[in-house]
């Protein structure tokens, strides 16, 4: 079969590739890769009561980037990152990629400099939701004072492709280049998608994950009138997006930041919108070996699933659910008896929860009390579009570590028995000799997008 040639590279027909993330620093609502896992073991949560500015909206509570470094030593500083005139033409949530992309590459020691290895380098950052205030200040100013008065930015402001596209500038990354806005499964895909790309010998490495900056009054108003929210976000923390989530009555309107968050608890009564970006940085196993990398763990499969059901609300049952999780292990040749953790979806919602047990105690059926489960928004809160990618980061982290972090606040839980949640605090992940650690990842979005990843322990002596 004939070879193809694109510049300096070499293209061979295609066979899979392992694939290997590389942490994964993070920004979000308790910022700093090892701060977030060290705070998330402990049972620490980072949501946090809002503004005066929200004060319209049903919902009081978010997961908002902490910027104030006298109250917060890991507290987020933009100027760090961009440059003052950056910090007028580039939205909140890219700026968060842009940083949490710069700490992921310094940990993974990769700066491409080669033609080969920048062409061989690529980006997938994705993002649910745009900046919804700047879009409506800016149609007022456009009505009321005229074209002068609409930024030459305001299109690369919005477009939700444009924090891939600024670390792919930043660092001459001049792979792949990809995004997606796949609501809550958007960190997910971005991951899941990179993967495939490494395996089909699109790239040797990728640069993914996602980020949010939508908690605005107006996003929690929508989500709390669709019954969904409790508060927090991704960048998306401003009053118009919280006000747009609030009025889709997907929030919470718990008034203790604390217990807000509530996943699989029967006083759940929704999520809790964030902000932040998590980026990671996946790499081709032989790549990673011929430079030495730091191997944090490694993605074995990636499954996909629609719901086909409703534009807001889960299966109930958990079709979808089911359906890409076997998809995800389907696609490695695993059995589901080899897994035993899941990080769930579990956002804190009545039904989406509900339907995911479901979904759960389907799939591994008699195995089912053998896999160890944490929900994570009980301490992040649910950050849309990085949400995917910061619980990836989570669950490398647990394979490696063998540390699986608590689900916060479930009191009372109400999806039935025979599920083995992880409660009050973190457990070891402890497994027969001679077998590694093995992990599902759950994300599931709106318009019924679902997406599982299988994640395991590294092993040199697996082939």
């Amino acid at each position: 079969m004939k070879k193809s040639t694109f510049q300096s590279r070499t293209y061979e027909p295609y066979q899979p590739q392992r694939s290997l993330p590389s942490p994964l620093p993070t920004r979000h609502s308790m910022t700093r890769t090892k701060h977030v896992w060290n705070q998330l073991a402990k049972g620490q949560s980072g949501i946090t009561l809002l503004g005066d500015d929200f004060k319209s909206c049903p919902t009081k509570v978010a997961g908002i980037v902490p910027r104030d470094a006298d109250k917060h030593p890991a507290s987020f500083n933009e100027e760090k990152h961009v440059s003052k005139s950056d910090l007028r033409t580039i939205p909140t949530a890219t700026i968060f990629a842009i940083a949490a992309a710069d700490e992921a590459l310094d940990d993974a020691q990769w700066r491409p400099q080669t033609d080969d290895d920048c062409n061989s380098t690529g980006v997938a950052i994705g993002m649910a939701m745009s900046d919804l205030e700047y879009i409506v200040d800016t149609g007022v100013a456009f009505r009321e004072k005229g074209y002068n008065k609409v930024s030459p930015y305001f299109v690369p402001k919005i477009l939700t492709n444009m924090p891939s596209g600024h670390v792919s500038i930043r660092h001459n990354l001049r792979g792949p280049n990809h995004s997606v806005a796949t609501a809550c499964t958007t960190g997910l895909h971005a991951v899941g998608d990179s993967f495939s790309f490494v395996q089909r010998g699109f790239a040797d490495v990728m640069v993914c994950g996602g980020t949010e900056a939508s908690v605005s009054p107006l996003s929690v108003a929508a989500f709390a009138r669709d019954g969904m929210v409790c508060g927090g976000t991704e960048a998306s923390v401003s009053p118009l997006s919280v006000a747009a989530f609030a009025r889709m009555r997907a929030l919470s309107a718990a008034e203790d930041p604390k217990r807000a968050s509530r996943p699989f608890d029967k006083e759940r009564d929704g999520f809790v919108i964030a902000e932040g970006a998590t980026v990671l940085v996946l790499e081709e196993l032989n790549h990673a070996l011929r430079r030495k990398a730091n191997i944090y763990a490694e993605i074995l499969g990636y499954g996909l699933s629609a719901d086909a059901v409703h534009i807001t609300a889960s299966a109930g049952v958990g079709e979808g659910a089911f359906r890409c999780m076997s998809a995800a292990l389907r696609s490695c040749g695993m059995d589901p008896n080899e897994v035993s953790h899941l990080n769930a979806h579990a956002t804190s919602t009545p039904i989406g929860d509900a339907a995911e047990a479901m979904a759960i105690r389907r799939l591994f059926g008699d195995h089912t009390m053998n896999v160890a489960i944490t929900a994570t928004k009980g301490a992040t809160g649910h950050l849309l579009g990085a949400a995917g990618a910061i619980e990836t980061a989570f669950t490398v982290m647990a394979c490696r570590i063998g540390i699986i972090p608590p689900i916060l606040n479930l009191e009372d839980p109400d999806v039935g028995g025979q599920l083995d949640l992880v409660v009050k605090e973190a457990r070891t992940w402890a497994v027969k000799h001679g077998k590694r650690r093995v992990a599902l990842k759950n994300s599931f979005g709106f318009g019924g997008t679902n997406a599982s990843l299988v994640v395991a322990e590294y092993s040199d002596s697996v082939i």
